[in-house]
């Protein structure tokens, strides 16, 4: 269900297999890659089953960029088609001319007039979405041609960098970022063992997706929910008392969102029209590709229910689903032991449970075959070590003697103020844990005495009194060493972040820059 359409599962499964035939008719072949450049809708979902029925390559594509991020998204993905919503057709269209492998653009229409029209070049043929899929066979397409080779690509923006193309194999994907279909047992080998075990799921299992699909983390809980028979509530944008709705209408179970971003106005909309609605059906909340900070864990239970499940889970488009992060009272994340996922130093080699060393996080098995289009970031990222395939991610860690992972941050972010290294993460928990703060961000900026001093940008939750720059100070010294506390805290109206919720440190960094005089600081 998304925006007042309703499909059942067979339906889903006829349209997309006669969008599937469209594709083919339009010119559309096995191995070429497809742009799917929409907000959240039926027609989404539709389209991407249809590229994987028809073994052609799914793109995820960023329906906030420009012009210009659209034609490097566009070239560097070696885009032939496109099925774009018709609000962005004309932005599609401009970059298009640049573009030629683009040959075929199907447009969706959302009901609503755009301002511009599309000027497609010659070389691309345009159609409507619903004339693609008339009179096409509502058979499944090349089912007897699929293959565990077919590929699929998750576009990734991350926190830093131009977007990248993870390139994945089907059979890895499925077993990495599904979780071979179960989550809470081993993998489902076949289709008859993923259709018993949905048969017997509970009646009425709803999982709701808060989140744009064209985000990993999305796209990862939509194939979940799908595998397991779930009926899906698929929002089209998030808007939070909109959400509340849906999960008293729809009885939602399972509600997924990306971190905080999401979560406080979530949490601040139930603290102020929860006796509106009935939630007694929500028992998991559940967040992807960013961290629910433990101050909103605890809100959440305060306003929902003591038992309710939190599953923060940890992973990315490089990696698949790594496991589930736990935030202790000492506010570090820790993540538990897991086979395919190591610490390893700078050789690669794995650091031993108990050692005070400091690596990178790195997981083995069912990984991505590279990035598209860039051999120099794929043999760094995913090198092949006597025959093993890893996965090397930017997320810094430490072993503890059990085994488990404890979560530092990401390497990129790390802040260097005289010689101590300190990651933004910590430091953005320990402020979000004050009831004024919306959101924050925290980045390094130029100091002449340290080299780099830690600097906030903090957003206040609305109506919330405000607090100064120094009870913000004074609050970070109950949860963190004097050398981690921000020297510098500055205030924005709106912290700005990715249409999924990803944190924009490249915007953090240039904000706070602005703000910073480079006087040397006093460690606090």
């Amino acid at each position: 269900m998304c925006g007042g359409r309703r499909l059942t599962f067979q339906a889903l499964d006829e349209r997309a297999s006669a969008l599937g035939h469209g594709l083919l008719a339009a010119g559309i072949e096995p191995g070429d890659h497809v742009g799917l450049h929409m907000v959240n809708s039926a027609e989404y979902v539709e389209a991407l089953l249809a590229c994987l029925k028809i073994r052609v390559v799914p793109v995820n594509i960023n329906y906030r960029y420009t012009d210009r991020e659209l034609e490097y998204l566009y070239t560097n993905a070696d885009l032939t088609g496109l099925v774009v919503d018709e609000e962005f057709a004309a932005a599609a269209a401009r970059v298009a001319d640049r573009c030629p492998k683009l040959r075929a653009a199907v447009v969706v229409g959302a009901g609503e007039t755009p301002d511009e029209k599309p000027s497609w070049p010659s070389h691309v043929r345009p159609s409507g979405y619903e004339e693609t899929l008339e009179g096409q066979p509502v058979t499944p397409p090349l089912a007897d041609e699929r293959s565990s080779d077919d590929r699929y690509i998750v576009y990734t923006g991350g926190t830093t960098g131009l977007p990248k193309g993870v390139v994945w194999r089907h059979e890895d994907f499925y077993m990495a970022a599904l979780k071979g279909g179960n989550h809470y047992g081993p993998p489902y080998l076949t289709a008859e063992e993923l259709a018993a075990a949905a048969a017997a799921s509970p009646e009425g299992f709803t999982y709701m997706l808060t989140a744009p699909l064209m985000h990993g983390a999305a796209s990862y809980n939509l194939f979940t929910s799908l595998l397991g028979g779930a009926k899906i509530v698929i929002m089209r944008r998030f808007e939070p008392l909109e959400a509340l709705r849906l999960i008293d209408e729809e009885k939602v179970g399972i509600i997924m969102v990306v971190g905080d971003a999401m979560a406080r106005p979530l949490a601040d909309t139930l603290r102020a029209h929860r006796s509106e609605f009935d939630l007694s059906s929500l028992f998991v909340l559940g967040s992807g590709g960013a961290i629910l900070s433990r101050s909103i864990q605890e809100e959440f239970k305060e306003l929902l229910r003591p038992d309710l499940f939190i599953n923060n889970g940890f992973g990315a488009s490089e990696s698949g689903v790594d496991g589930t992060i736990q935030i202790g009272a000492d506010g570090l994340m820790r993540l538990a032991p897991n086979p395919r996922v190591s610490v390893v130093d700078t050789g690669l080699k794995p650091i031993p449970p108990g050692s005070e060393e400091t690596g990178t996080i790195a997981r083995s098995g069912h990984v991505p075959l590279g990035y598209y289009n860039d051999p120099e970031k794929t043999a760094r990222t995913f090198p092949v070590i006597d025959g093993v395939r890893w996965s090397i991610l930017g997320d810094m860690a430490r072993v503890e003697e059990d085994g488990t992972i404890v979560v530092l941050g990401r390497g990129s972010g790390c802040i260097n103020t005289g010689g101590e290294k300190v990651f933004p993460e910590e430091v953005e928990q320990a402020l979000k844990a004050h009831p004024a703060v919306m959101d924050v961000l925290v980045a390094g900026v130029p100091d002449r005495r340290f080299g780099e001093r830690v600097a906030a940008v903090v957003e206040l939750r609305p109506g919330a009194p405000v607090p100064g720059v120094e009870e913000l100070r004074d609050h970070c010294r109950a949860h963190l060493a004097g050398y981690k506390i921000p020297t510098l805290i500055t205030f924005s109206e709106s912290i700005m972040r990715s249409p999924s919720g990803k944190a924009d440190y490249r915007w953090a960094k240039k904000y706070l820059t602005s703000q910073n005089d480079e006087k040397e600081t006093p460690r606090a």
